[in-house]
């Protein structure tokens, strides 16, 4: 279905949090999506992604996820020198902001006239992936999807060590993951331990495996693989559907 594309501004902690929506065009009431960049923020290659989602039918809200230090609209380059921005800008974000952040988004979704409250969801890439696992400690989440989530088991997220794996047991939701097994940033001993906590603390989940580097879904970078990123997205819209049907 078509779509429509807008900024809206989110104040966290007096912070301005820009956050891009991705809506379908025609009225009516549609799941809410809470959407997770990597560390690169809001490029081309993510509003991409997210107005792919939107397309199926979902609110999509994607947060600019370091607002606190990074000028609105800041898009960082994939690049070396992104990198390092990009991980120096994690590194300094401490824990409870993501936290705050997530629930203004929440908050947000709830209140839009065109996003049933009963059904939302979290969709993240790499960092965001992470950040979608958290998202997943609340309530009001009903379906979580992580793609290669990075830091989980060694509680690398931002400032401090983060609790992650250890509060798998707050989790209501069913949750979706999509991995690389060429990717070096969640390796097969990380994918194990997420399997392992998921499967003690009883979530139900499914995990997706593929041939493909980290980043595989970025249609920017030279890591992209269309066939993995099909296969995936096939599985991600089955899985939400499912959840949100009815």
């Amino acid at each position: 279905m078509q779509i429509t594309k807008r900024n809206i501004e989110l104040r966290v902690n007096d912070s301005l949090m820009r956050v891009y929506v991705a809506s379908p065009k025609a009225a009516g009431v549609y799941p809410g999506i809470l959407f997770y960049s990597d560390i690169y923020q809001l490029g081309g290659a993510i509003t991409r992604l997210a107005d792919y989602l939107a397309g199926f039918g979902y609110i999509v809200a994607a947060p600019e996820i370091f607002h606190r230090l990074e000028p609105v609209g800041l898009v960082i380059e994939p690049d070396d020198i992104g990198r390092m921005r990009g991980n120096d800008d994690a590194r300094r974000t401490p824990i409870v902001d993501y936290d705050a952040d997530c629930r203004a988004v929440i908050e947000f979704l709830k209140k839009e006239i065109s996003v049933s409250p009963d059904k939302i969801g979290t969709l993240g890439f790499c960092i965001g992936g992470h950040l979608a696992f958290r998202a997943a400690f609340q309530s009001e989440i009903k379906a979580t999807v992580c793609c290669y989530p990075t830091g989980l088991p060694s509680g690398k997220l931002g400032q401090g060590v983060a609790d992650t794996i250890q509060r798998v047991s707050e989790i209501k939701s069913e949750m979706l993951f999509v991995f690389g097994t060429l990717d070096p940033h969640v390796p097969e001993k990380d994918r194990q331990t997420i399997i392992a906590a998921l499967e003690n603390a009883g979530v139900t989940h499914k995990v997706l495996l593929y041939e493909a580097e980290h980043t595989f879904m970025r249609d920017d970078g030279y890591r992209y693989d269309s066939a993995a990123s099909t296969a995936a997205w096939w599985e991600i819209i089955a899985f939400l559907e499912r959840i949100f049907a009815g």
